[in-house]
């Protein structure tokens, strides 16, 4: 039987059947680029969101040709689309500026479906992805790669506030020159910047600008969910490190991002930070926007475990970092949502209860109102919880080790844990076949890893 959300998209893709890429338009004013994409939806709705670049020494507007930077920033409202396109799933999506050619075309489908594979599963939507999506053109542009001679002496390192790009930064910044990129900076993503020592003047910030259009139709009842926002830093760091003339962009996702949240539909929440879309995204750069970019996640070879191992060490960031959406406007740990708890539970084999209340304010494996949360994280319930959490087998290793250290009584929810034997311990463990990390790289998570049994 089907459900009502997928009555509503099959009414929608009916009354709005087009959408519309018309392009976009930008300029540069005292160093900060300022974007506005245009989009609409079968001449009823108009969008307009939009990205500034803010003004950094490092930034030059004549290193590269004209063609090279809207070449870029074309792909990047190609991403920005997919969240203005979703409220209506408009079956034809017309580009008005550029041609893809079969080979890109094939490329954008699968990322619209995989990318936005959540929103299809809570959404109860059942479409093909041949079905989901027909891209048509009204312009001739076609999109071919530019070559840039790029410095190697320095690295950019997208930071999110949370413990994975802190161990990032802490890792790297005693290597080579390291230059934060913030996507809309908020008081964690800040602090983890000061807390490493790197001159806060280093940080790129980008801000992102929703239309609020958007906002509105959400709230009438039109298709709304997750969008592959790791996708759109991507493109974003792709702009940056061409402006910057930095060809290496060292992501902090990790190997626990590759399991699928629903195991029976794969869909997965971490989709576009999974290694699949690094390997779909460094082959499509290479072969249509800009040959020499080096995009890689840093931490790939490492578990969600290992990296609450090294970060354990980071004392100095226990007070600023944060890693909870719900609380993310206000600075604060939520202490209700899966984001906190999974949190809480990697980090409990490493630091003592003491430290664990003080992150997050009282002991979160104490409390009888998290048990919905923790039977997803453990695996009781259909699928693991649409956030960036980690491995079943992780949550599970990690409460296993808590459970033998804990004394009794036993926390509420530790009590109601059924401890198993778990798989060899993760940390004498690298995943040495899926990272495009250089020897380099390789090394410095090598010898991390060594230190810490040493």
């Amino acid at each position: 039987m089907r459900n009502k959300n997928f009555d509503n998209f099959l009414r929608l893709r009916k009354r709005y059947p087009t959408f519309r890429y018309d392009g976009f338009d930008y300029y540069v004013e005292k160093g900060a680029l300022t974007i506005h994409f245009h989009f609409s939806i079968s001449g009823k709705y108009e969008f307009h969101p939009g990205l500034l670049l803010e003004a950094h020494s490092l930034l030059d507007y004549k290193r590269i040709p004209a063609a090279q930077l809207e070449s870029i920033i074309f792909h990047i409202g190609m991403i920005e689309a997919i969240s203005y396109w979703k409220t209506t799933c408009s079956p034809q999506f017309i580009i008005a500026d550029y041609r893809l050619s079969a080979k890109q075309e094939k490329w954008f489908k699968k990322l619209f479906y995989n990318g936005l594979g959540e929103f299809l599963y809570i959404n109860g939507i059942h479409v093909s992805e041949e079905e989901f999506i027909h891209f048509s053109y009204e312009g001739t542009t076609s999109l071919n790669p530019f070559v840039q001679d790029f410095d190697k002496d320095a690295l950019i390192v997208p930071v999110g506030g949370g413990k994975d790009s802190i161990v990032s930064l802490e890792l790297l910044k005693n290597h080579k020159k390291i230059f934060p990129l913030i996507l809309n900076p908020r008081e964690a993503s800040i602090q983890s910047v000061k807390q490493s020592g790197i001159p806060y003047q280093n940080t790129i910030v980008v801000r992102r600008e929703l239309d609020p259009l958007l906002l509105q139709l959400n709230q009438e009842g039109f298709l709304n969910g997750h969008t592959p926002f790791s996708a759109l830093l991507a493109f974003i760091s792709l702009l940056v490190g061409s402006l910057s003339n930095l060809s290496h962009i060292a992501l902090s996702n990790e190997s626990s991002a590759n399991e699928p949240t629903h195991q029976e539909s794969n869909a997965n929440h971490q989709y576009s930070k999974s290694y699949e879309f690094e390997n779909d995204f460094r082959n499509y750069v290479e072969d249509n926007i800009l040959k020499g970019f080096n995009y890689f996640s840093f931490l790939r070879p490492l578990s969600e475990y290992q990296i609450a191992m090294l970060f354990a060490k980071q004392k100095h960031h226990f007070s600023t970092f944060r890693s909870c959406n719900a609380g993310s406007k206000e600075n604060k740990w939520c202490g209700k949502c899966s984001k906190c708890l999974f949190t809480y539970i990697i980090l409990s084999p490493f630091l003592e209860p003491d430290e664990l209340e003080n992150i997050f304010g009282h002991n979160l494996l104490d409390d009888p109102g998290l048990l919905p949360v923790f039977k997803e994280l453990t695996g009781k319930t259909e699928a693991k919880p649409f956030e960036c959490v980690g491995t079943i087998d992780e949550i599970h290793f990690a409460l296993h080790h808590s459970k033998q250290q804990a004394l009794t009584p036993l926390p509420f929810l530790l009590s109601r844990f059924e401890s198993r034997q778990p798989s060899p311990l993760p940390v004498r463990h690298f995943t040495d076949n899926q990272h495009f990390l250089l020897p380099e790289y390789r090394k410095i998570l090598l010898d991390a890893l060594q230190n810490h049994r040493d």
